[in-house]
């Protein structure tokens, strides 16, 4: 898993996590934020990896993401960090841990939401290799929201799958970060209405 440094580290989120991932949800989407069941539910699928950010050993949680991994495809299902923390590469961090995560479980086409209003975390993403492929109207209660993809390279695909190492993508501390990094769940090629839609 993917480390960080300035005393800040990733590691597997579990069920005594939910509690202040949830708490950090609600301050950063007052308005589609996640219920703790639906936490819960999303961490108890195999098919899903979540991360936390935390402060040291024992300290705050900064950060989460999650992902949920259907190979061939993917899903950027959240990514979000605390305020306090932005622009000191967390949220790059963090997806850079997704991504690899995805290439490990065989993943090749990576999909998610940002919302439309949302350029920092846009640029973060296409930072990653994410490209445009649709919007979906009214996803988010006041904003519309952009569906992006990151497929395999010829190379990625040869190895298996995706990789943020591939395509000069990286952790790059000097990408924003921004509260609304956090992207509901996934989008499938054809950008029809997701029925999975959990925010």
């Amino acid at each position: 898993m993917a480390g960080m440094t300035s005393g800040i580290g990733l590691r597997p989120m579990t069920g005594a996590d939910v509690a202040p991932v949830i708490a950090l949800e609600r301050g950063l989407f007052p308005k589609d934020a996640w219920t703790e069941a639906m936490l819960r539910g999303e961490m108890a699928e195999a098919s899903r990896h979540y991360v936390v950010a935390q402060e040291g050993e024992g300290g705050a949680i900064v950060g989460y993401a999650g992902l949920r991994a259907v190979p061939p495809q993917g899903d950027v299902q959240t990514i979000a960090v605390a305020e306090s923390h932005w622009r000191r590469g967390i949220g790059s961090t963090l997806l850079t841990e997704l991504i690899n995560e995805a290439g490990k479980r065989g993943v090749t086409d990576l999909f998610l939401e940002v919302r439309s209003d949302n350029p920092r975390a846009q640029e973060l993403y296409r930072h990653f290799g994410f490209t445009e492929i649709g919007i979906r109207r009214r996803y988010y209660q006041d904003a519309d929201a952009i569906v992006m993809r990151r497929s395999a390279t010829v190379a990625e695909r040869a190895a298996g799958g995706l990789s943020a190492s591939a395509n000069g993508t990286r952790a790059d501390t000097r990408a924003a970060t921004s509260p609304d990094l956090s992207t509901a769940t996934g989008a499938d090629a054809t950008v029809t209405e997701n029925e999975e839609k959990t925010r």
